[in-house]
C-alpha cells in the first residue's frame, strides 16, 4: 500500500463536468449533482482502510453538510479487474450498508479521476457555488485511526464556510491516501 498527499488547492479552479453511472442505476452530472451552495466531489473506494477509517464518520458529516446546500458525490476509479472488492456490485453493496446519502457513481475509465487530478483514496474536492475549487484538503488530522470527538472536523468546516461565503480556508492540509489503482500501462 503507497500512502500519497494531493497537491494543494488551486484556488478559482473550475469543477470538471462528468457522466457517471450511479449505483442506484442513475447517471450523475455535475449540473445535477451540484447543491445551491457548492458540491464536495471526493474521491473514495471500498478497500482502502483511509476510507475505512472515516467512512460512518465521513457519510454522518455528507449529510450534515446537505442542510447548508453542499451536496456530494462519490466517486469511485479504481480498476476494479485487479481490486474486485472496488467493483459495481460491491460499491451497491457498500452505498446500502452505510447508507450513502450521496451518489456513489463508478469512474470505469478512469478519465473523470485524470481530469481532476486525483491521486489518492480519500481525495476531497470542495468546490462552492460557482463550482469553483475553494478545498483539497484532508477529513481531519484523526487520518486511519477511530474516530476522536476531539479532532477538528477540516472537511466538514472548510465545506460550511464555502457554503457561508463561498470561500474556502486558506490554510489547507492534504488529505493522505491510498494511491488510485490506475489501470496497467500496457507494454510497447
Amino acid at each position: 500500500m503507497v500512502s500519497l498527499n494531493p497537491p494543494v488547492c488551486n484556488f478559482g479552479q473550475p469543477a470538471v463536468d462528468f457522466d457517471l453511472l450511479g449505483v442506484d442505476g442513475k447517471r450523475y452530472t455535475l449540473a445535477n449533482s451540484a447543491g445551491k451552495n457548492g458540491l464536495l466531489v471526493m474521491f473514495i473506494c471500498n478497500h482502502c482502510p483511509y476510507v475505512k477509517a472515516i467512512k460512518t464518520r465521513l457519510v454522518d458529516d455528507c449529510r450534515e453538510l446537505l442542510q447548508y446546500g453542499i451536496n456530494t458525490i462519490a466517486i469511485q476509479s479504481n480498476d476494479t479487474e485487479n481490486y474486485p472488492e472496488d467493483s459495481y456490485e460491491r460499491m451497491m453493496e457498500e452505498a446500502k450498508l452505510f447508507n450513502f446519502p450521496f451518489p456513489y457513481v463508478l469512474d470505469d475509465t478512469q478519465e473523470v479521476a485524470k481530469a481532476y487530478g486525483a491521486v489518492c483514496t480519500p481525495d476531497f474536492f470542495g468546490f462552492n457555488a460557482n463550482l469553483e475549487l475553494q478545498y483539497r484538503g484532508r477529513f481531519d488530522a484523526a487520518g486511519r485511526r477511530q474516530s476522536d470527538e476531539n479532532h477538528p472536523r477540516d472537511l466538514f468546516n472548510a465545506m460550511k464556510l464555502i457554503a457561508e461565503t463561498g470561500e474556502g480556508p486558506k490554510e489547507q492540509i492534504p488529505s493522505i491516501g491510498c494511491s488510485i489503482k490506475w489501470f496497467p500501462q500496457e507494454s510497447i
